[in-house]
């Protein structure tokens, strides 16, 4: 689904006869007449700046298969011997280039829209909207590069010239400082979640909700600003007391959708998962702007002349091979599984199978695949099998769009939701006020109670955590480990991590990679081995080979062959 269509005029060259082939004007951009005129051209140009989310780069596929894999909760499920899956990889890497890239070519799309803001003659109501929208993109993408690369090149004017284009690194501190100017600016200008009416589109609670993460990282490692704690407990305040989201707490009852589950045996826990509803409404192309506040929006199947496609359901998920052209493929739907989850993480839930969102999350049943009479069938895991579980929050058996794409959904990617709202000010509270306040504590077990499938306003002896917890009990159970199991897979967990723990992100992944290999999964006994062998074992390259440097990415070699102000002195620190 997809109501920003993304019309990449900003980027589109101009033609000329060959009578005209000497003409001395420029032919290689659009001129300003041609697009900053009305409304419709300023907002086609905005347009042009979301559409770097969407990118196979950024939230179209490696955000959560790549860029952010190497975690506690997840591996890159596949025997690969080098790369960014397995944290060997070097200043070459294509990825990191592109990713890098991408980021900057958005920011010069923002840069280019913010300095022309003011060319057309429209509403000024409307001229603010565009321009909050813009500078808040412009800040995310800042973000984005500042949390992989540490210090860049901070660009806030549109290139107009090759000359002069080299720029030395910014120092973070300083890019962070512009990224709060950006998104502050924003928040007074765009509009309110309930007047857009869809996610895709940048709200005032989605700058708030942005605002809050950001101030927790310039809290964490590497700036260690505990100042911002307070910062980014204002921030999801104003989320809350907004009024304009809730946790979902509906579900289809369609029991259809009660397949996934193999190892809760009662049906009544089974169907009552709201926590579902969540990933299975972008597949149905349903909104729910209460709980999902800001997504990534894709639409199509490449048939349909769309092709803002992305990787939920298909690169991520549980895998589903069937042989081309099988009907399968549009009725399951292609899904290469590249993502496993932890052992860590399945342990991480309740051990009872009562906290719904494990077997949501985690794939309970692999599939068996006839490709002669073109017929699947569901083989369930055992309820105590730790290793080589499929990342499964994404299930493309849901997806309406028939015929599907083989490689790719229309699935949209969650950047931000209300849970992780909640989750936010709790831990932002817990630093603040040096422990838990009585309504940290509630905002934590409401998103718990929602897991267990539970009314969450009222209290519960199974799903609430107990009170009395201190300052670091509290930062561990209802912080660490509830955004493990709340939020796991959406791209967060790898960065939570080390603003948490610093270099302790490597001792973390050091131990996951030597726990992995001392597992069953690992050293499979014979015959039949009581875990999923396939591909579990080449988890631990990953975590063994995690050192100091894998902190960062480094600067792409691409930027430092085009920028002379970055040398190889300026480098990160063991690349």
């Amino acid at each position: 689904m997809k109501k920003i269509y993304i019309i990449l005029g900003l980027i589109a060259m101009s033609t000329s006869s060959c009578e005209s082939f000497l003409d001395e004007k420029p032919i290689d951009k659009v001129g300003l007449e041609q697009y900053y005129t009305d409304e419709a051209g300023l907002t086609q140009v905005l347009a042009g700046v979301y559409d770097i989310l969407g990118s196979s780069n950024v939230y179209g596929n490696l955000i959560n298969t790549t860029y952010e894999v190497q975690s506690d909760e997840s591996f890159y499920g596949r025997n690969t011997a080098t790369g960014l899956v397995v944290n060997l990889y070097n200043f070459t890497d294509p990825n990191i280039a592109n990713y890098w890239t991408d980021l900057y070519k958005g920011i010069e799309r923002a840069n280019d829209l913010i300095a022309n803001i003011n060319v057309a003659t429209i509403d000024e109501t409307k001229r603010q909207q565009i321009l909050g929208e813009a500078k808040f993109l412009r800040g995310y993408y800042y973000f984005l590069l500042v949390t992989h690369f540490g210090d860049v090149p901070l660009r806030l004017t549109p290139t107009t010239s090759p000359v002069g284009i080299s720029m030395a690194r910014t120092p973070k501190a300083q890019v962070y400082e512009q990224i709060l100017n950006d998104m502050k600016e924003a928040e007074g200008k765009v509009a309110t979640s309930s007047a857009i009416g869809f996610p895709g589109r940048v709200s005032k609670t989605v700058v708030d909700g942005i605002l809050a993460r950001v101030c927790l990282y310039m809290a964490g490692y590497p700036l260690n600003d505990t100042s911002k704690y307070a910062e980014s407990l204002v921030w999801s305040k104003k989320v809350i007391d907004s009024g304009e989201h809730a946790l979902n707490v509906t579900f289809d009852t369609n029991p259809a959708f009660n397949s996934f589950n193999q190892t809760i045996p009662t049906v009544p826990a089974n169907s009552n998962n709201a926590y579902r509803q969540i990933f299975i409404n972008p597949a149905l192309d349903k909104y729910d702007t209460k709980e999902c506040m800001w997504e990534v929006e894709f639409k199509g199947n490449r048939a349909d002349g769309y092709f803002e496609l992305g990787g939920l359901g298909s690169q991520i998920g549980i895998t589903f091979t069937p042989a081309n052209g099988s009907p399968l493929m549009n009725t399951i739907g292609y899904c290469y599984g590249f993502v496993k989850a932890t052992h860590r993480l399945f342990n991480s839930y309740d051990a009872a199978g009562r906290d719904l969102r494990r077997d949501w999350n985690l794939a309970t049943y692999t599939w068996a695949i006839n490709n002669t009479t073109n017929v699947a069938t569901k083989t369930a895991i055992g309820k105590n099998v730790q290793y080589g579980r499929d990342a499964a929050k994404w299930k493309r058996e849901y997806e309406a769009i028939n015929p599907k794409d083989k490689n790719q959904s229309g699935i949209n990617f969650p950047v931000l939701r209300y849970a992780d709202v909640l989750l936010m000010y709790a831990e932002a509270q817990n630093q603040v006020n040096n422990g838990p306040t009585a309504t940290a504590l509630e905002y934590v077990n409401q998103v718990r109670r929602r897991g267990y499938g539970l009314p969450i306003g009222t209290p519960s002896l199974v799903a609430d955590l107990p009170s009395g917890l201190s300052k670091a009990a509290f930062q561990q159970q209802a912080i660490e480990d509830e955004r493990m199991r709340e939020l796991c897979f959406e791209g967060l967990r790898r960065l939570d991590l080390i603003r948490w723990k610093g270099l302790g992100y490597v001792t973390v992944m050091n131990a996951v990679g030597n726990e992995i290999a001392a597992s069953p999964a690992a050293n499979p006994p014979a015959p039949a081995p009581p875990v999923i062998v396939s591909d579990t074992r080449y988890g631990r390259v990953g975590g063994q080979s995690t050192t100091q440097k894998n902190l960062l990415f480094p600067i792409p070699s691409v930027e430092m062959l085009s920028n002379k102000l970055i040398t190889p002195a300026d480098q990160n620190p063991g690349w």
